[in-house]
Order: structure tokens, then C-alpha cells, then sequence
């Protein structure tokens, strides 16, 4: 059974930094795109940053490009999201899943909140 655990979230003031994890079981996701994904209050998810697997060949939203970024450790099949330069409207709930998403794959996510 695939799980995808993740972590990282907090409560930050605008400028500040989080790094999320996403931790993978269940299976290898070597040939696999991941993806980071949040939903904010009121607004439908959305894809934010995606990491090739295989290659770490990387896709930012025009959102975040330039303070996100994304990284994959292939040894500890994890999944990291390093944030920068937060602002308010980063404020949502980040999951992983693959990308395309599989609905069996959401996890719970972590709460990300940026206070002005």
C-alpha cells in the first residue's frame, strides 16, 4: 500500500523559510514525476513545483518560481520542498502525490500558515 507521510509545516511571518518532507512507502517512484500540491481556504489545489524521479529535471509555478524549490533524495525515498522568501498567500495545506495525482495517494499534508 503507497503512503505519503508529509511534514515540515508551520506557522512563519512573511519573509521567512519552511522545508517540507514527504516521506514515500508502498512502492519505488523512480519512474514516477512528484509533484507538491496545496490547497489554501476556499480554492481548489494546485500543483506548485514537480520533480522528474529519474533525471531531477524540475517545474515551478509562476507563483513561486525563484523561492521554491524542489529536491528528491532517492536513498531515503523522500520528496523536500524548500521554501523562501514566504509570503501571506502561500498560506494553504501542501501534500505530495504523483503528478498526474492518484487519488489513493493523498496523504494528509502539513499545514503551512505566513503571517503578515
Amino acid at each position: 500500500q503507497v503512503q505519503l507521510v508529509e511534514s515540515g509545516g508551520g506557522l512563519v511571518q512573511a519573509g521567512g523559510s519552511l522545508r517540507l518532507s514527504c516521506v514515500a512507502s508502498g512502492r519505488t517512484f523512480s519512474n514516477y514525476l512528484m509533484g507538491w500540491f496545496r490547497q489554501a481556504p476556499g480554492k481548489e489545489r494546485e500543483l506548485v513545483a514537480r520533480v522528474t524521479w529519474s533525471t531531477g529535471s524540475t517545474y515551478y509555478a509562476d507563483s513561486v518560481k525563484g523561492r521554491f524549490t524542489i529536491s528528491r533524495d532517492n536513498a531515503k525515498n523522500t520528496v523536500y520542498l524548500q521554501m523562501n522568501s514566504l509570503k501571506p498567500e502561500d498560506t494553504a495545506v501542501y501534500y505530495c502525490n504523483s503528478v498526474p495525482p492518484r487519488g489513493g495517494y493523498w496523504g494528509q499534508g502539513t499545514q503551512v500558515t505566513v503571517s503578515s
